[in-house]
């Protein structure tokens, strides 16, 4: 059974790293100098299209879906088709200047933090939110070598109710 006590302290660490959702000018900066480096190194072109697609997503801190960056995308680059930002998105995740969430059952978030952390999942809005926990961090990964896996990365996703959608259900049940 999920501890209450655990759950809170892990829902404060979440409002404490909610204020530092996002990545700042210096960090922002990094990112697009090591798309670039990366681009270069590859062969590949830094196009204009997907130099704005990287900075959308490094400048929306909500984890936003593919249709969430194209439509803020597309303000800046009229004309763009869907599915470039689709495909470029998909590029920069496995280029590892972003990082890709998924939740089962739901479309795939893209999010700006490489850095090891962890997401609360709500079941009911599908907003995901960053947390970081040590113990967590602390995990050891189990030896996958038998089935011939290699794990390179992990992050935990805990799914619940979010603190908005409780005060909703709440609500909705007093009427």
């Amino acid at each position: 059974m999920f501890d209450a006590t655990y759950f809170h302290l892990v829902h404060e660490s979440w409002l404490r790293n909610l204020e530092d959702s996002g990545l700042d000018e210096p960090a922002r900066t990094d990112r697009l100098e090591l798309f670039k480096k990366l681009s270069t190194e590859r062969g590949e072109r830094c196009t204009v299209q997907r130099r704005v697609i990287l900075e959308t997503v490094l400048d929306l801190d909500n984890h936003p879906s593919a249709d969430q960056i194209f439509d803020a995308v597309e303000d800046r680059l009229p004309g763009i088709a869907r599915t470039t930002v689709y495909r470029t998105l998909e590029h920069l995740a496995r280029m590892g200047v972003i990082s890709k969430a998924c939740h089962p059952g739901r479309v795939a978030r893209f999010d700006p933090r490489l850095e090891l952390h962890h997401h609360l999942v709500c079941l009911r809005c599908n907003e995901f939110f960053d947390f970081e926990d040590d113990g967590l961090n602390r995990l050891t990964i189990p030896d996958t070598s038998d089935f011939g896996f290699e794990v390179s990365d992990y992050r935990v996703q805990l799914r619940g109710i979010c603190q908005s959608c409780r005060v909703l259900e709440k609500k909705e049940e007093s009427k």
